[in-house]
């Protein structure tokens, strides 16, 4: 007769270990990106939200992809918000990071064009045409335009990451915020879900392999330029 197999408690115990380990490792850089960027950012929402956002230089509004010319609705919102921040007075310049890697691609210039249809002045705007990623919009704010105080705008399940890589950047940041769950829910969770792999590669990128970005220069004054004008 077949005795009763014991199961390997210390193997077992072992995988338990392995499995905590994983998933510690896993939330790491999500606990990293929302400590980091607690008190530094607000929601768009609300009578009053932009009495809750401080001044800075320039709004840091990161591209969220195009339709040929015309901006995502996500994107619109962003820059939607980036224009009641400039009316507010909350910053002087409109710097638009997105990514312009082909000819037939051009964030940059379709947010533009957005907003120049709203009415804010060309010369508010600022254009970053190697803003490939949040970690490349961020270092070239501070390293290639020579930013130091930055709102940078997006949708609520990226502002901790956003906020962070920008602080972590070396630029003093505040983050607002899009909740765009209540116009495109299905979009907004499945991005959500994406923000734990894009939270750890941000996590690499700016805290283990202290990543350069695709185009680390030369040098732009367009930005100082835009400051040095008087508040209009």
């Amino acid at each position: 007769m077949l005795g009763k197999v014991r199961p390997d408690r210390k193997g077992l115990r072992r995988a338990y270990q392995g499995l905590v380990l994983v998933s510690v490792l896993a939330l790491a850089p999500m606990t990293w990106a929302w400590l980091s960027s607690t008190g530094h950012r607000a929601m768009a929402e609300g009578a009053g939200w932009l009495g809750r956002v401080p001044e800075t230089q320039a709004a840091l509004v990161l591209g969220a992809g195009v339709y040929g010319t015309r901006p995502t609705p996500m994107l619109a919102r962003r820059l939607d918000i980036a224009t009641d921040l400039y009316r507010a007075g909350k910053v002087r310049a409109l710097l638009l990071s997105g990514d312009n890697s082909r000819e037939e691609y051009d964030e940059p210039t379709t947010m533009r064009d957005y907003l120049r249809a709203k009415g804010v002045p060309d010369a508010a705007m600022v254009l970053d045409y190697a803003g490939f990623d949040t970690w490349d919009s961020c270092v070239r704010a501070r390293t290639v335009f020579g930013a130091e105080r930055v709102t940078v705008v997006t949708q609520e399940f990226h502002i901790p990451r956003a906020v962070t890589l920008c602080r972590t950047a070396g630029l003093e940041t505040f983050g607002v915020g899009d909740d765009s769950s209540r116009r495109w829910a299905s979009t907004t969770y499945a991005y959500a879900a994406r923000e734990l792999l894009a939270t750890a590669k941000a996590f690499a990128d700016a805290k283990l392999l202290h990543s350069e970005p695709v185009y680390p220069g030369p040098r732009e004054v367009s930005l100082t330029r835009v400051l040095e004008q008087p508040p209009a």
